[in-house]
């Protein structure tokens, strides 16, 4: 089978849709509505379903549905469990401080996953800084970090490793990845702290007095649900689930027929939501399901439509030219507009089937898993579909209050603040010639001295001001 170029048109479509129909006047108000965004994916996806069971047979919907309910139930599991937990306080919204809570949060993301990091932190970041005006930048470097870049250390910080641990990966192979790890982290930090200390600057009086005098120590509530977070955590790593592959050519049976992991972690949700404190969850947190729903309503649409994108990649990457490189330009690219698991899993077998220099990780060079592994984890944080937990962090900020940059200009903020760090990673650690990792570590000085600059320029504001 052959899928045509146009076969990508639907998922463009869905994309352009979710680009541009929140930002024209015509549109913004009619897409807000849950129903207008579910007429959306379902126009799209279900042709776009019909034409893969024309192509692709009963087996290719089969997949696609299994890869799209073990995706939303863990992103479900995760939002309802860290929705029972608040860490209640409101210390100082600093610089110092919020680098603090992002560092936390880059920490945690590998730990307990992206998704499960950003929504534990999220809340208590929005309080901490509901007494300042400038709060954007602050949401944006979360979902760069705590959403996305954080994860990269095991198999449980996101989906694409995870897949690769279920395909033989080591569990503790990632750990490798910690100089790739801190190096993106400790330049994010600098550039938040540097941006941060000029919006602190220029924030108004009244907020910063308000901010010093309405201080609270920092206390946990809730946390009966890191038990339930643990219980998660346990089945992602140890218990099965549906083999969509399996199930798709009707070698499933028994056990296999039951997703034993994902009513592990909808039982914890559940439990969560049932024996939790409902103060803590409606009061305190403001517990609503519009972010989950957004969610798995757009995804819908996602899930649908890139069927037949990662098909027709498949059928191109033979001719594309494959180096450490465009594994890692390939797989960013893509991971940052597809969802970045069964982006992952594709380039993992594109990489096995072109063999290569010793060591094997799971039948993959690792001179080739590590770019892929890092374009997949790192590039996600691009767009605001790149990975889940990204739309989910912008719809909490929404609701509290943060006004949230379209698609387009979340895209344009990546390009200037992320993308940069990227590309000095990806020259120093990557590139395997001496001249890109020069350029690499010219470009990592350059971030440095700009920071340094915002900073020095704070200080002179705040001097001025007091």
């Amino acid at each position: 089978m052959t899928f045509p170029w146009w076969s990508l048109l639907p998922f463009v479509a869905m994309l352009a849709c979710i680009a541009l129909l929140p930002i024209i006047p015509a549109t913004s108000h009619w897409w807000e509505k849950r129903s207008s965004q579910l007429i959306i994916a379902l126009a799209l996806g279900i042709p776009t379903l019909v034409y893969m069971r024309i192509m692709a047979g009963t087996g290719a919907l089969i997949e696609t549905g299994v890869e799209y309910v073990q995706f939303i139930a863990l992103l479900l599991a995760l939002f309802v469990i860290s929705g029972g937990i608040h860490l209640e306080g409101d210390i100082e919204a600093t610089p110092r401080n919020n680098t603090a809570f992002l560092a936390v949060g880059g920490v945690l993301a590998s730990f307990v996953g992206t998704t499960g990091a950003a929504m534990l932190l999220i809340r208590p970041i929005l309080a901490t800084n509901k007494e300042r005006v400038n709060r954007v930048h602050t949401v944006l470097f979360t979902i760069f970090v705590v959403a996305n870049c954080g994860g990269l250390l095991t198999p449980l910080g996101d989906p694409p490793l995870f897949l690769g641990f279920l395909q033989g990966v080591p569990f503790t192979w990632t750990l490798g990845l910690w100089k790739e790890w801190l190096f993106v982290l400790v330049l994010l930090l600098v550039s938040y702290y540097s941006i941060d200390s000029i919006a602190y600057a220029a924030e108004p009086s009244t907020a910063i007095e308000r901010d010093e005098s309405e201080v609270t120590p920092l206390r946990l509530e809730g946390a009966v649900n890191l038990v339930f977070f643990a219980a998660v955590i346990l089945a992602v790593a140890f218990v099965p689930s549906w083999d969509g592959k399996l199930l798709a050519e009707g070698h499933a049976h028994g056990a296999q027929l039951v997703p034993w992991r994902e009513i592990v972690m909808l039982g914890a949700a559940a439990a969560s939501y049932a024996l939790g404190d409902s103060r803590v969850r409606f009061e305190k947190n403001a517990f609503t399901w519009a972010p989950i729903a957004e969610v798995a309503t757009l995804f819908i649409g996602i899930f649908s439509t890139m069927a037949p994108a990662l098909r027709f990649l498949e059928q191109v990457a033979p001719s594309l030219p494959l180096s450490r490189i465009t594994f890692f330009l390939f797989s960013g690219s893509l991971s940052s507009v597809l969802d970045n698991a069964p982006t992952y899993l594709t380039f993992f077998e594109m990489a096995k089937s072109l063999g290569g220099p010793e060591p094997l990780i799971a039948g993959v060079p690792e001179h080739f898993l590590v770019p892929i592994s890092l374009g997949a984890v790192l590039c996600g944080a691009i767009t605001y579909i790149g990975n889940g937990p990204n739309f989910m962090v912008k719809s909490v900020a929404e609701s509290d209050g943060v006004p949230m940059p379209s698609f387009g200009a979340y895209v344009v903020k990546a390009f200037e603040h992320l993308v940069p760090i990227l590309a000095a990673m990806t020259l120093i650690f990557v590139a395997e010639t001496p001249v890109p990792r020069i350029l690499g570590v010219v470009i990592a000085l350059a971030i440095l001295a700009l920071a340094g600059v915002r900073i020095a320029r704070a200080k002179r504001s705040t001097r001025r001001g007091a």
